[in-house]
């Protein structure tokens, strides 16, 4: 992003600067301001990354080197004749591939819950007066009032 703000030291502008460069004012952003805002700039969220299936995951097990290193001493084991060895290596190979699966995929599924447990809601000045909002619908320019544990 070559975004100037990006590098912008806010935090050292006088408050009367900052309002001036996010065309914002002491009492907050208007309704329709905010509607001009979210037109312009859409939603304040991140996009969302693209979820991995489980087969996904289960073949993403099989990067590791470990892994690598293992199979790799399997086929040297089953080109030198001990068969046996090269069964008990591809056995551990799939123990620790089913054990890194279950839980990778155990993770996600917690994460998904606890996203969906969050609520995400931020206190901003509007219209004067201090609503609560959800955090996806903040705009530049917004003044948001934080609290200790927020």
């Amino acid at each position: 992003m070559n975004d100037p703000g990006l590098s912008e030291k806010w935090h050292t502008l006088e408050m009367e600067t900052v309002f001036a460069r996010l065309l914002s004012k002491r009492s907050g952003l208007s309704s329709e301001e905010v509607k001009n805002r979210l037109l312009a700039s859409g939603f304040n969220e991140l996009p969302e990354k693209k979820k991995i299936s489980p087969l996904g995951i289960f073949l993403s097990q099989f990067r590791n080197y470990l892994i690598l290193v293992l199979f790799g001493a399997a086929i040297i084991s089953a080109f030198t004749g001990e068969t046996t060895n090269a069964y008990v290596i591809l056995f551990i190979i799939l123990f620790i591939s089913v054990l890194g699966f279950i839980q990778e995929y155990r993770a996600e599924r917690a994460m998904e819950a606890l996203k969906k447990m969050v609520a995400y809601e931020a206190r901003a000045l509007r219209d004067g007066k201090v609503k609560k909002i959800p955090t996806r619908e903040l705009v530049p320019g917004d003044i948001i009032n934080i609290e200790a544990g927020d």
